[in-house]
């Protein structure tokens, strides 16, 4: 019988640092049975904590995200519709598809200015205070406006927003989880019926509405659903916490801050290693065996749950030597942050723009950037890895 791992014993502990139990881990094998501190009902899942296995097994065909494979469905297929991470090849590659013809590099490489503008407005706003919590004040804005201006999301209630979306990837209970659900549901059918009457629009969410293949193929009013509840949520949640990460471990990493100050060219690194040494998404969303396998000699059984440990991954020193060591000089390449395979996150390039426009412009504006406290809890749950506030001064 295999041992369970209890990832709850450690308490806040795992929460604020899981690398020390998933170093223990990968001491122990690349491949665990544990039981997962949710908020619901702790429940069990495999656990992948090696680099190459992590690798393998997010491009493994035979372990599926599309759950009604296995017999039930999450939250957002149930509430919101289908989106590229509850779906497998053929029904994936054509979603994927759809979108990819109008979220394509040119119109990312296009949002550059804008991004640049923002970020200064935002600074210009932060700096002449002297002190502020970054992610308030830089980290979360950014990027919520970002995404907000290329979907074509009206000025909303930021706050309330970011309330839901933070509920949905990192939620508190099981009823703020499934009201978050709810109320997003609501706004983005009431948004995409308020687009389809406009008639066409220059925003992705208003293209994505009009899109079709040259067989006559569309997405259905809940696959649009779920794709802009995807582009929506994905599309700043995981920047907020790239900007983030990366200011904190610069800021908590004096040697590395100086030689990126001394050295701009370093700011590629700097960001590249912030997604490997810190990453913004400590686990890849669940995968279920299509059929039964083995993973490093573990037997899987058709049916269960697996779940791929990036923030492990990324810390296994038999990939990356001194895993521990924050190093913008480091080579990062092949790291897991934005996933591996069919999987591998459309927005990586939008993220990595926004990023590096973020971190670089705080940095030549703020040449006494430093922490002005301890930063705030760490984001609950297996998904996000972040902070909650980052109070910094100048």
């Amino acid at each position: 019988m295999e041992r369970v791992i209890d990832l709850g014993e450690s308490g806040q502990d795992f929460v604020s640092d899981p690398h020390t139990v998933y170093a223990r881990l990968r001491e122990l094998g690349p491949v665990h049975r544990v039981r997962l501190p949710t908020v619901d009902q702790p429940h069990e899942t495999w656990l992948v904590v090696g680099y190459e296995e992590a690798r393998a097994a997010l491009a493994d065909p035979r372990l599926a995200k599309d759950t009604t494979k296995v017999g039930f469905r999450f939250l957002d297929e149930e509430l919101i519709g289908k989106h590229l991470l509850l779906a497998d090849p053929p029904q994936h590659t054509r979603l994927r598809g759809l979108i990819t013809r109008a979220f394509t590099m040119r119109r990312v490489e296009e949002l550059r200015p804008r991004i640049q503008q923002i970020t200064d407005e935002l600074l210009d706003e932060m700096l002449p205070r002297g002190s502020a919590d970054l992610i308030d004040a830089l980290a979360y804005p950014l990027p919520i406006t970002v995404i907000c201006e290329l979907l074509g999301v009206p000025e909303m209630d930021r706050t309330q927003f970011r309330k839901l979306s933070t509920e949905a990837v990192a939620p508190t209970s099981i009823d703020a989880e499934n009201d978050a659900f709810v109320a997003l549901r609501d706004y983005l059918t009431e948004l995409i019926e308020d687009k389809r009457s406009a008639g066409p629009g220059g925003d992705l969410l208003s293209d994505l509405i009009r899109t079709t293949t040259e067989d006559g193929d569309r997405l259905s009013a809940r696959e649009l659903r779920g794709m802009a509840f995807l582009l929506l949520i994905a599309g700043h949640e995981t920047t907020v916490n790239l900007i983030g990460n990366a200011v904190l471990s610069l800021l908590t990493h004096p040697g590395q801050l100086a030689a990126l100050r001394a050295d701009m060219s370093l700011l590629d690194g700097a960001v590249e290693e912030t997604l490997r040494y810190e990453g913004p998404v400590k686990n890849a969303t669940y995968r279920y065996a299509a059929e039964p396998l083995e993973i490093a000699g573990v037997t899987i059984a058709e049916g269960e749950a697996v779940m791929i440990g990036l923030t492990a991954a990324q810390r296994d020193g038999a990939r990356y030597a001194d895993p521990d060591r924050f190093d913008i000089r480091r080579d990062t390449r092949g790291h897991l942050a934005f996933g591996h395979g069919v999987h591998y996150c459309l927005g990586a390039p939008l993220a990595r723009m926004e990023g590096r426009i973020a971190i670089g412009s705080l940095l030549e504006r703020a040449p006494g950037l430093a922490l002005a406290g301890p930063p705030g809890a760490w984001l609950p749950g297996m998904l996000m890895r972040g902070v909650r506030s980052l109070p910094v001064r100048w």
